[in-house]
């Protein structure tokens, strides 16, 4: 682990997440726990106002910006944290960036809206480019790959170079390969391995593996299964793995906690001894 990444914190306002649907929906709740994230040590804070779980269904332009607005407003000017809009929606991206967010993350790596490539090139903001298979409420059906590290990359490749020729700066574009959007147990696990290839791109490398199913499917004790608020351990596994594989971006629920284990990490790599 050569740096220690940056930690993007979530703040989910949707109803129905995985992992912490409707405890933050209010928006005076959202921004009291993005703050705390930011004392925690969170450098960005992911604000999402539809959910990409598995199975969910799309939400309405209008009701994902009640949701989010209202939180970016809240937040703008009052931290020294960049604000990224997780959204696939252009409608949703172009207000939410005209009110202090800075960031553009996109699961669907600009494919969702026909006019998400020409718009992120006129809002001047980074872009988060994710390889999902399908959309949310397909993409868990049974995916099926070759190579899920060669298809990936190449995915990512495409997009980035689609990206620049819609005139996006390379320099703003940051790509994720989409951990749990629609992969197996096993695809997660090639991904995670195979993480120093998709570094290898030239652009930051953002990973999102908290609090997700493959954890619990790997950490269960007996015929139980754990949920997504008794995964802690296996999301700090996942990170560490994920920071020594070269990414430069973690996007986390529990920000204290990883930001933790990572300085201990890097302490503990100055130290050791080399063959």
């Amino acid at each position: 682990m050569s740096a220690i990444p940056l930690l993007m914190g979530v703040i989910n306002v949707t109803p129905d997440s995985f992992s912490d649907g409707g405890t933050f929906l209010d928006p005076g709740r959202a921004i009291d726990h993005a703050l705390r994230l930011v004392e925690d040590g969170a450098a960005i804070l992911d604000i999402g106002g539809e959910s990409t779980r598995p199975g969910a269904d799309d939400v309405p332009v209008e009701t994902e910006l009640a949701r989010v607005l209202p939180v970016v407003r809240g937040l703008a000017g009052r931290t020294a944290a960049a604000i990224s809009i997780d959204t696939r929606k252009p409608e949703v991206a172009r207000v939410c960036i005209g009110e202090g967010a800075s960031i553009w993350n996109d699961v669907s790596a600009l494919q969702f809206g026909a006019e998400s490539l020409a718009l992120a090139a006129r809002l001047g903001c980074r872009v988060v480019l994710m390889h999902a298979k399908g959309g949310p409420r397909t993409m868990q059906e049974n995916p099926r790959y070759e190579d899920v590290c060669v298809e990936a990359l190449a995915f990512l490749e495409s997009r980035l170079e689609t990206a620049v020729r819609a005139g996006i700066a390379r320099e703003r574009l940051i790509v994720d390969p989409g951990i749990g959007f629609g992969k197996t147990l096993e695809h997660n696990l090639e991904l995670l391995g195979g993480l120093p290839r998709f570094a290898g791109l030239g652009v930051p490398l953002l990973v999102g593996v908290s609090r997700k199913r493959f954890i619990g499917m790997i950490g269960r004790y007996g015929d139980e299964e754990p949920g997504p608020g008794d995964r802690l351990g296996g999301s700090i596994a996942a990170a560490l793995a994920a920071a020594a594989g070269g990414a430069s971006l973690l996007r986390v629920h529990d920000v204290s906690a990883t930001r933790q284990a990572l300085a201990v990490a890097a302490a503990i790599q100055k130290y050791r001894t080399r063959p």
